[in-house]
């Protein structure tokens, strides 16, 4: 699906940002200093270095969670045996709900 942004200019300092329609949430900003002769926005190496250094996180925090899940897993077998085990012991005992 293709995203829905907008693109806005400051008719004072010519500054752009660019927003996400659907989330509403500012997708770009771009001072009219930081644009070339086309108005596209000029790409530093410092952003790429910021860029990459966020995908890392994201990435080890999806692995932390894919960790946790598969653990969460792995044991639930057991947790319902464990309850499964208490509550006929409980039936045994005749205790009432």
């Amino acid at each position: 699906m293709e995203t829905k942004d907008v693109r806005v200019e400051c008719p004072c300092c010519h500054s752009r940002i660019e927003i996400d329609v659907r989330t509403g949430k500012v997708v770009r900003w771009n001072r009219a200093s930081e644009a070339d002769e086309s108005g596209k926005p000029v790409v530093r190496e410092s952003d790429w270095g910021t860029a990459t250094e966020r995908v890392s996180k994201r990435m080890g925090a999806a692995a932390d969670k894919f960790d946790e899940s598969l653990q969460r897993e792995q044991t639930r077998s057991r947790d319902l045996d464990e309850l499964f085990r208490k509550a006929n012991e409980k039936l045994e005992r005749g205790d009432e709900p």
